[in-house]
């Protein structure tokens, strides 16, 4: 089924085409999965940290988190 976002604009609610929505249980994503679901190197996720960009992340000890929230803004 398709969600009523995608189906007006065929992007999903965090503007991916061809991504699904995510369940509402998921709210946080470790640098590697957001990595991954970008389609990109969590190298390039570490640099943009260290330059100030991207999304607004949590560090609790060495675990980098990004909230849904963050990466929808």
């Amino acid at each position: 089924m398709r969600s009523a976002t995608r189906a007006r604009t065929g992007r999903t609610p965090l503007g991916i085409p061809g991504q699904e929505a995510l369940p509402a249980e998921r709210m946080v994503f470790t640098e590697a999965d957001l990595a991954s679901r970008w389609r990109m190197s969590p190298k390039t996720l570490q640099r943009w940290r260290t330059e100030g960009r991207g999304p607004h992340y949590l560090k609790l000890g060495k675990r980098v988190t990004y909230t849904i929230n963050a990466i929808e803004a």
